[in-house]
């Protein structure tokens, strides 16, 4: 493809590298596994995305160094003037943030948020009734409330009980004031300094979908254009004492997080249209790194994957790998058209055996070492956090650790963190041989998208506001587009 002019050779990069990623992580890894930034990643959160994780973030509080901030989205693609019935999530659900303090997979604190729902008057169908100014206002005629528990070994502590969630922003007529409601929605809880958040806020996840239209429109012509700008997501946030998630653990300050809801596994629908749940509850969602259970779990393992536990991950590996998957079949092509090597961490990319041992397994399943691998770990997906690296304060860099930025991606993963382009260069071998994950041909590599659509706030909960229903940033877009 020599005609490719720069623009549309980055697109083609950044195509086939995403794909490498899909190929790879879990056919060339063992113990194999996937992680995810799982918009509509799989059918059956497809079909339910009131339980559809969609980001999971973690990283020390830059303006209150002594805690850390975690942040879990849900709710793909909320148009801001989806009503009337608005965003929100589903009552009863087990909502999860599952903390790993001693590297054995298995959660040593689970922090769990339970939702209920709340109708002022049922003979109306309008989400508010009125201006809303705060979130007390009688004129919310729909509100959700939520208990907050936290979970160990030694038992379980209620750390909030009927706290108010910030609504979905219907317009500007209905709530000309949305930052004061978001604001109320932050509560303090009784462990010393902790706040929590649950409301709706834009989508802070940047990046251009349409890799899935035949790698960029089939002609690399689709490529630069932010697919979640103008889109919004229900999320909750907490922020707490580095001490609250190392209570028992290793004493390495490492953590391993994901994400996860639980759904009774009974559902019955009565004749009148109303519901009633029972029976145990099931996982139906799980999430910890960004981008692999929506682009490299095959259809046929991912409600198996979202239904799966970290310390069970092995068993992906061999399932996958009858696929016929190589890492390294795309970065192949990549070195033909683009001219970078192809990655292989024994130095022979050509004697038949994919070895990423010394980049993709400790980016993806055990940490780095030195910087976020416990100290015993069992290789495993979910998000790690070495909560004793400092916030970065100045030259900070969207590409994280492998710019020199140690407080950003891989090691957590903040709001501004670009894991696309991160994602790529590692796939395509930017660790391997001490070369520069920023300089010559790995300075070009991306998706086209390196910021968000909107500045993000500078205190907890950090996530920008939502966008309003009065908007028309999405018919904009979609004007442009055509």
């Amino acid at each position: 493809m020599p005609f490719l002019g720069k623009r549309f050779r980055q697109a083609a990069v950044a195509a086939a590298a995403t794909v490498a990623l899909a190929s790879g992580l879990l056919a060339g890894l063992a113990p194999a596994t996937s992680h995810a930034s799982s918009h509509r990643e799989a059918p059956l959160v497809a079909a339910d995305p009131q339980v559809d994780g969609t980001d999971l973030y973690a990283f020390v509080s830059p303006d209150k160094p002594g805690t850390v901030s975690i942040i879990s989205n849900w709710i793909p693609f909320e148009n801001p003037a989806g009503g009337p019935n608005f965003y929100s999530f589903a009552p009863g659900v087990n909502y999860d943030i599952n903390i790993d303090n001693n590297g054995d997979a298995k959660p040593e604190i689970i922090y769990r948020w339970i939702f209920t729902n709340h109708y002022r008057n049922t003979d109306t169908f309008l989400y508010n009734t009125g201006v809303v100014n705060h979130l007390t206002d009688s004129t919310l005629n729909f509100f959700q409330t939520y208990d907050l528990l936290r979970i160990t070994g030694g038992g379980t502590t209620t750390l909030l009980h009927d706290a108010l969630v910030a609504p979905s922003d219907v317009g500007d007529a209905s709530m000309p004031d949305y930052a004061t409601l978001s604001q109320e929605a932050t509560h303090t809880g009784p462990c010393g300094g902790c706040k929590f958040w649950a409301g709706q806020a834009d989508d802070p996840f940047f990046l251009d979908l349409r890799v899935f239209d035949l790698l960029y429109g089939a002609n690399f012509g689709e490529v630069g254009h932010d697919s979640l700008a103008g889109f919004n997501v229900n999320s909750f946030a907490m922020q707490v004492p580095k001490k609250d998630l190392t209570f028992r653990g290793d004493g390495s300050g490492i953590v391993g997080i994901w994400t996860t809801a639980e759904r009774q596994s009974i559902r019955v629908q009565a004749s009148d249209g109303s519901q009633s749940f029972s029976g145990s509850f099931v996982q139906v969602s799980r999430l910890g790194n960004p981008l692999v259970n929506e682009v490299v779990v095959p259809v046929g393992l991912k409600d198996h994957f979202n239904a799966s536990q970290p310390i069970n991950d092995a068993q992906f590996g061999p399932k996958v790998a009858t696929f016929g998957q190589d890492p390294n079949d795309l970065p192949a092509v990549i070195n033909a058209v683009y001219g970078l090597p192809i990655p292989d961490c024994d130095g022979n990319p050509n004697d038949g055996n994919v070895d990423r041992s010394c980049d993709l397994v400790p980016v993806f399943l055990t940490g780095l070492a030195g910087l976020n691998q416990p100290p015993s770990v069992v290789g495993s997906e979910m998000l790690r956090l070495n909560m004793n690296t400092p916030p970065c304060t100045s030259n900070c860099s969207t590409l994280g650790v492998i710019a020199g930025d140690n407080a950003g991606y891989p090691n957590g993963r903040r709001l501004q963190d670009d894991v696309i382009d991160i994602a790529l260069r590692v796939v395509e071998g930017c660790l391997i041989g001490g070369d520069s994950c920023t300089s010559g041909a790995f300075a070009t590599l991306g998706d086209g998208v390196n910021q968000n659509d909107v500045p993000f706030r500078s205190k907890f909960p950090y996530l920008a506001l939502p966008h309003s229903g009065s908007s028309t940033t999405l018919t904009a877009s979609f004007i442009r587009r055509v």
